[in-house]
């Protein structure tokens, strides 16, 4: 009877809750680092071309100290300025839409050396500020893991830290896994067949990647974000990974980027009570990639 009374607060399943965009703007770095420290983002990825990756790489550094979170690199091929001359990439100072970028990615006319050096650049800048390499490797708008594209991120994650390899964002999972959820499965059909073939060859090459790959929407406010990530929470899966987008929307981010009040509704829920309850309801907790399970025992 009286062990019937005793809540249970065992075991929690490991899963990565990973924000995008850290340092779009500082708005959007505000939001993140907050969810951090609160302990309902365990890992973000950092758009390293953007002024402010370079304002706040100290202070995030100096955050992730007593809240470990894991820090990668948010490759960005897309909307955003180049850090390199990007010939034959970027048009007029600015790089492609994704629309665009993943037509040449599927036709294979890709300038393969300019997204290659734009690749090294924004490594580069990413150990300038974190005096160390990244902890995993992911796109804005998904566009690292295009044909063509992956194989260029492969290669140069191989060549650049043979020593430990940086874990890799596969952003498909079987249909099954992503129908039963019930929301986004239009959204995750398509970028999972754009991305198909990514941790096979990233296994290949001896790179660690999720096996589930959540938080896919429409960015409408219907459904609500809480269904959005509640359903997020459940299935199976070894490495889950869950995305978001958290963010304050200030004028910075206005002149940035058009995703705007979705950011908004992200932060509100993830930082709230009901997200924690949630997270409790689903017997899961924001770790970093390395205390999945299979994850330590595939990188030994």
């Amino acid at each position: 009877m009286l062990g019937s009374l005793i809540p249970v607060y065992e075991y929690r399943k490991a899963i990565v809750v990973c924000a995008d965009d850290y340092g779009l703007s500082m708005g959007v770095c505000d939001a993140i680092e907050a969810l951090i420290e609160k302990g309902r983002l365990s890992a973000t990825g950092a758009m390293t071309g953007i002024l402010a990756w370079r304002r706040r790489a100290e202070g995030l550094r100096a955050l992730v100290r007593s809240h470990p979170a894991d820090i990668g690199l948010h490759f960005t091929l897309t909307g955003q300025r180049p850090l390199s001359p990007a010939k034959g990439l970027a048009s007029d100072g600015r790089l492609p839409e994704i629309g665009a970028l993943a037509l040449r990615a599927l036709a294979g006319a890709l300038p393969r050396a300019a997204i290659r050096d734009e690749l090294r650049a924004q490594l580069d800048a990413f150990e300038d500020e974190w005096d160390a390499p990244p902890d995993f490797l992911d796109g804005h708008q998904h566009a690292h893991a295009l044909p063509g594209i992956r194989d260029i991120v492969i290669a140069e994650l191989t060549a650049r830290y043979a020593g430990r390899l940086p874990w890799l964002r596969n952003c498909s999972e079987p249909a099954a896994w992503a129908r039963r959820r019930g929301v986004g499965f239009r959204k995750a059909m398509i970028v999972g067949t754009l991305s198909a073939g990514t941790a096979k060859a990233a296994a290949k090459a001896g790179i660690v990647s999720n096996d589930s790959f959540r938080g896919l929407y429409g960015f409408t406010p219907e459904p609500p974000y809480r269904e959005i990530f509640r359903a997020a929470l459940a299935g199976p899966g070894e490495r889950v990974l869950v995305h978001c987008h958290p963010g304050v929307v200030d004028e910075e981010l206005r002149a940035l980027d058009p995703l705007l009040e979705p950011r908004e509704w992200e932060l509100v829920y993830l930082g709230s009570e009901a997200c924690g309850e949630d997270l409790a309801a689903a017997g899961v907790r924001p770790a970093r990639f390395a205390e999945m399970g299979s994850a330590s025992a595939a990188r030994s």
